[in-house]
């Protein structure tokens, strides 16, 4: 199918691209990797199109020792390559490798994915496992959102209408700590059925699960034996089923995912204080 009709623009200044978001049925267009398929389908069909492509300065990836500040426009591909991202936060790109495949990372943004709001994705649940937040731009100026209010439901975030996503923030690991994602996908850059990423600080043990409820979730497996978590998890948690996958085998995968990667961030960890000690 082909879209249905739309205007576009594309704004040089980000106060003309807010001004533009007024126009009723409005979206903006970065990467374009989850909006275009949706107007080729016409499950969307906006009015008008904001492409922010030409925005000067959303571009940058920003490192420091409080962690990593993401631009609208940074590709999937230059977060996921750089060694001082991995560095402060290295479940940022521990994630974005099981993003679809190459040619999507090459254009999709993280902080599109992030908009988009789809708890099929990896950025979402590393975003609200992390604590992180989205910075929005509107008519009222800017305001940042902290993760635990972002996702709202299914493809639904708080980001108003007429709000642009400027930048993304993911708090740097602390020291000692450890992390680690993995998700399990039919085919090879296929949405996951389920995917797990998990945070160890200390004897605190939280973990995210993504294609597992309609918004990114996450819990608190702190003080439980490993023979319990999974159990204890999914107290927490409401597997879907779709065509894609039966709501007990999400549940399956749930249990065998959160033994699995919960393992490798304890033995993550505990790498980072060995590698920490003088």
């Amino acid at each position: 199918m082909k879209p249905a009709p739309f205007d576009y623009v594309r704004p040089d200044r980000l106060a003309d691209a807010v001004a533009a978001l007024s126009t009723p049925d409005s979206k903006v267009l970065a990467g374009g990797q989850s909006l275009i398929p949706l107007l080729s389908m016409r499950l969307a069909a906006p009015s008008l199109l904001v492409d922010i492509n030409g925005l000067p300065g959303l571009g940058a990836v920003t490192v420091t020792a409080d962690g990593v500040r993401v631009g609208a426009l940074a590709r999937h591909t230059t977060v996921l390559e750089s060694p001082d991202v991995a560095r402060v936060q290295p479940l940022v790109p521990m994630a974005l490798e099981h993003v679809a495949h190459a040619t999507i990372r090459n254009r999709g943004t993280t902080v599109g994915s992030l908009a988009h709001a789809d708890a099929a994705a990896e950025m979402p649940v590393v975003l609200s496992l992390l604590g992180g937040s989205l910075d929005v731009e509107g008519p009222a100026g800017r305001r940042a959102i902290a993760a635990s209010e972002l996702f709202t439901g299914p493809l639904e975030s708080s980001v108003g209408p007429d709000e642009i996503a400027v930048s993304a923030f993911f708090p740097a690991l602390p020291p000692g700590a450890g992390v680690a994602f993995d998700e399990i996908a039919r085919r090879h850059g296929d949405y996951a059925l389920v995917g797990v990423a998990a945070l160890v600080e200390g004897e605190r043990i939280r973990v995210g699960y993504l294609s597992v409820s309609d918004v990114p979730t996450v819990v608190d497996l702190t003080g439980l034996d490993p023979g319990d978590r999974a159990d204890a998890a999914l107290e927490q948690l409401d597997p879907i089923g779709d065509i894609h996958a039966t709501a007990a085998y999400r549940r399956t995968l749930v249990r065998v995912l959160t033994d699995r990667v919960v393992a490798s961030a304890v033995e993550n960890s505990a790498a980072m204080l060995k590698g920490a000690q003088p």
